[in-house]
């Protein structure tokens, strides 16, 4: 069952911060996707290990969370929007007793970010056994699974939904339909066949985590495009997104989750499938922005990746300057690493205010003019006089590094030196991150020079390619580097059915939204699909 919690009055009034020129300062940064988190522990409070963990993983997203809880009776669900520290109490998870339990921190891409779409998604299947699923990627097919719930006559209402009755209350999401077909073969299968049978025929990037009343469940899609990593307890199990989240909750890593595997975990031990030949292409921007630096990835330290990705870019962009400082808190690592490299002294130049990222509070016009100075605030005693070398991990619209650079430069620095942790970003995600259009990507419609004119910066240099792969110590082969090459490694469909809000443009047995489709916007689908 879900707790019947309706969406909060105000949950349409958080706004993403403008800039002064009215383009929102959050959408400027490539968006997280989102954490998942499970845990097969009897005898813990496995509710409050995973709060813990999704508290690890609040980075990869914040609209919203919810933790699903089976104690070999029945499956509870509670989730809301907002924080995982805003939706969840003590008291909350002391109501939230079992054994097993699947956590979900997101950050929409497939499906708007309403109360309907906060995961773990829910359904109950015909011999009344519930089950629950939190999801970390995109497919690219979901246009595919909804034709084929349709032909199959699967109910699209989930217990998402807080009025049954009202189409506009329905989730509308992947993940969602995934739920959906795997509960509708579940009654009849089993759900660990089941879904050794469904995730065949999924396509696109999905590390899935899922419980009923007894069993975890675990997946990772055949090229393992987001991360999903084993740990053990002194009493049970845990899966999460990040190793991160595994040492918060005081697991020891055992590996990661193969690509193409599934595994099973109940009272007797753990099981493995392979679902599919794995076919690795992990995500390359893991390294550059969106996991912790604390977290290892392939056995290679994300913060020393980071570091790492700053001495090469300081070889293949110098200058003359006198400080390194980077854009807190992604920048930190490769500042570090160019001042090394470089000999420039390193310097904080930068204050961050951690909490205004996410907030239900709309700022005022006169506020919202301030844009960037909402999160970063420089220190002008540091700055006042310098040649500055700013670093930070990308550049998508230009215009948190136009603003930025403005800002420098009214605090009295006399140069300002912009250096990129990775090259220009020219294609959207199709897989798990939600970029601009790529109409939107400054680096499309701009050369090098044109960019760097365009933010105001005196130089602009990225690292390359080649330099930022090196970094990772993994193969070529083994990453998936699209948003920067082009070059997707799933297959992508030919008729335009991909977009954040893909199925809020179907009607078919009540999914929300008007009768014709929706033309993709937020994720580039038309511009992607028309590239040479």
């Amino acid at each position: 069952m879900v707790t019947d919690r309706p969406e909060p009055a105000n949950a349409s009034a958080r706004a993403d911060l403008s800039g002064p020129d009215g383009d929102p300062i959050e959408r400027d940064v490539p968006r997280e996707e989102c954490g998942v988190f499970g845990v097969w522990a009897p005898g813990e409070e496995v509710a409050k290990l995973s709060f813990y963990g999704l508290y690890a993983l609040q980075h990869r997203g914040q609209e919203a969370a919810g933790i699903a809880v089976g104690d070999g009776s029945q499956v509870l669900v509670y989730k809301d929007t907002g924080l995982v520290s805003q939706v969840f109490t003590e008291q909350t998870l002391a109501s939230l007793r079992g054994h097993v339990a699947v956590g979900h921190a997101r950050y929409s891409t497939t499906g708007g970010g309403t109360w309907e779409n906060a995961q773990p998604t829910f359904r109950t299947t015909v011999t009344g056994s519930g089950l629950a699923l939190g999801h970390n990627g995109n497919l690219v097919n979901t246009g595919e699974l909804l034709d084929r719930i349709n032909a199959e006559g699967v109910d699209t209402v989930s217990a998402n939904s807080s009025s049954p009755a009202n189409a506009c209350d329905r989730a509308t999401t992947d993940s969602d339909l995934v739920t959906g077909l795997l509960a509708a073969r579940a009654a009849d299968l089993g759900v660990e066949q089941a879904a050794m049978e469904l995730f065949p025929t999924l396509r696109g990037a999905f590390s899935m985590v899922f419980c009923d009343e007894e069993t975890l469940y675990a997946a990772r899609d055949p090229h393992g495009v987001r991360p999903l990593v084993l740990g053990r307890l002194e009493r049970g199990w845990v899966v999460a997104s990040e190793t991160a989240a595994l040492d918060i909750v005081g697991a020891s890593f055992v590996r990661e989750v193969e690509p193409g595997e599934m595994l099973a975990i109940d009272g007797d031990g753990l099981r493995s499938q392979h679902f599919a030949n794995p076919k690795p292409k992990g995500c390359i921007f893991e390294y550059v922005y969106l996991a912790r630096p604390d977290t290892t990835i392939a056995g290679r330290s994300v913060n020393g990746a980071r570091v790492e990705i700053g001495r090469r870019l300081a070889k293949e962009h110098p200058v003359e300057a006198d400080l390194v400082i980077p854009v807190p808190e992604s920048g930190t690592p490769a500042a570090i690493g160019y001042a090394q490299a470089s000999g420039i002294p390193y310097g904080q130049g930068l204050v961050k205010n951690s909490y205004v990222g996410r907030t239900f509070i709309q700022p005022s016009q006169t506020i919202r003019q301030l844009g960037i100075r909402l999160k970063l605030n420089p220190l002008r005693e540091v700055i006042r006089g310098k040649r500055l070398v700013v670093v930070d991990d990308s550049v998508v619209r230009g215009n948190t590094q136009r603003a930025l650079v403005r800002m420098l430069r009214e605090a009295g620095a006399i140069e300002v030196h912009v250096r990129i942790a990775s090259p220009p970003v020219k294609w959207p995600c199709f897989y798990g991150i939600d970029f601009a259009s790529r109409a939107e990507l400054i680096a499309n419609g701009l050369d090098m020079d044109g960019v760097r004119r365009s933010i105001g910066a005196d130089t602009l240099g990225h690292v390359s390619l080649d330099s930022l792969v090196s970094a990772t110590e993994q193969p070529r082969t083994r990453l998936c580097a699209a948003c920067f090459d082009g070059e997707y490694p799933i297959e992508l469909p030919d008729d335009a059915k991909l977009g954040k809000y893909v199925l809020e443009g179907q009607s078919e047995r009540g999914v929300a939204g008007p009768a014709e489709p929706v033309l993709p916007v937020g994720y580039g689908a038309a511009e992607a699909l028309q590239r040479p």
